[in-house]
């Protein structure tokens, strides 16, 4: 069911000549009245203003994006890193495909079915209108959750007071940085992110994407050594895969496992 089909017209076998007070006793006529939820916005035809935020992508509906909550995902498109294993390689670039005046609309009719809103990407921090787009949401009565590889640490301290979540993206360890990103120094901002979620932040978890040709478990495991010493409670791996729904690369080993549960209070590994 679409906005469109929210009229308050009768349904199909009702006479269209009843009278307003039949008319509101009729079981039909009482159904059809009933508010009907709006589909999800499509993709613009034509093209938005140049200031307009780059809303690349939504998900209406999603269980994994921020773990224990129902939450609709705002994609933002542009990206200055190029990670070679990325799945949203079409978000890399700016653009704004959708209004993002429409998907406000649409979140407006799912307040009392979602728990949250989570802004992704791309880098969601590389839209200069976020903080506005997180208002947006929060005066909804949506908390606000934000996945990001933490490229943007003066974009964090500015939203950060207004998030609920955030899930922090590790490319690697100081070695294998700039080999995932493609982009020289670019572990120096993700680490300055990581110590403000760790000083000021909201709940926050880490996670890596994993394959042992990047980072073998030797490395990853000292890797979360560090990460725990500097604070971090909650650590996730996600194992490389060719594509979304492509079977795992490589797994992880149970040894490995059982010790990052040892040396998290939370560890989850997909």
């Amino acid at each position: 069911m679409n906005a469109n089909s929210s009229s308050n017209a009768a349904p199909e076998g009702v006479p269209r000549t009843a009278e307003a007070g039949q008319a509101a006793s009729h079981p039909l006529r009482r159904l059809a009245a009933r508010p009907a939820y709006a589909a999800p916005p499509q993709p613009v035809i034509q093209p938005l203003p140049r200031h307009a935020p780059a809303v690349g992508g939504l998900v209406p509906f999603s269980t994994v994006d921020w773990p224990g909550q129902l939450a609709a995902v705002v994609f933002i498109s542009g990206c200055p890193w190029r990670c070679h294993y990325c799945h949203n390689t079409e978000l890399q670039t700016r653009a704004a495909r959708y209004d993002w005046r429409e998907v406000r609309e649409f979140l407006e009719t799912r307040k009392g079915l979602l728990d949250a809103v989570v802004f992704s990407g791309g880098e969601p921090l590389s839209e200069p209108r976020l903080p506005a787009m997180i208002r947006d949401v929060k005066r909804m009565g949506y908390r606000v959750g934000l996945h990001t590889a933490g490229i943007y640490p003066l974009r964090l301290a500015d939203v950060l007071r207004h998030l609920d979540w955030v899930g922090m993206d590790i490319k690697a360890d100081a070695k294998g940085y700039d080999d995932i990103t493609g982009r020289r120094d670019s572990q120096r901002p993700a680490l300055a992110c990581l110590t403000q979620l760790l000083s000021t932040g909201p709940d926050f978890e880490c996670r890596i994407t994993w394959h042992p040709d990047w980072l073998d478990e030797a490395r990853l495991l000292a890797l979360a050594v560090e990460l725990a010493r500097r604070g971090v409670r909650r650590f996730a791996v996600q194992t490389a895969r060719s594509g979304p729904a492509a079977p795992v690369a490589r797994a992880l080993s149970t040894q490995a496992q059982a010790t990052l549960r040892y040396t998290f209070e939370e560890f989850t590994y997909r």
